[in-house]
């Protein structure tokens, strides 16, 4: 029980985060300090690479003997994508400062595709078949 509490909060935070994060102006924050070539790419990857693990996670505590990896995996993964496309899309028209970028959409779908399989892979290693 306390488990499933655990994943669903650090869900939640995480979507809230990769929102926020996503729809926010820094236009005024100082970033001179990190000069990494594509590193919004690297963060969008990561945002949706943490959003499959966590959605999967918080999938598998909630539906405990009812979890269906295949179907989970997919089911988080296209929310993962779709999410992403919606929040460039958003970005692009709701935002004074913000664009939205195919690259940043390639880049959610890459890390949330390589969430998916990393989750697949820890499954059919660590956690006991059913």
């Amino acid at each position: 029980m306390l488990k499933s509490i655990f994943f669903r909060i650090s869900f939640i935070s995480w979507m809230v985060l990769v929102t926020f994060s996503s729809l926010f102006s820094f236009s005024g924050v100082d970033t001179e300090g990190i000069d990494i070539p594509h590193f919004d790419k690297i963060v969008h990857f990561a945002f949706y690479f943490g959003m499959v693990v966590l959605g999967v996670l918080a999938s598998r505590e909630h539906l405990k003997e009812h979890f269906v990896l295949k179907k989970v995996l997919l089911v988080v993964f296209v929310f993962a994508v779709i999410y992403g496309m919606v929040i460039e899309v958003l970005q692009y028209s709701m935002t004074v400062d913000r664009e939205g970028d195919i690259l940043d959409v390639l880049a959610n779908t890459f890390g949330a595709f390589v969430g998916m399989y990393l989750v697949r892979w820890l499954v059919y290693r660590i956690w006991p078949l059913k």
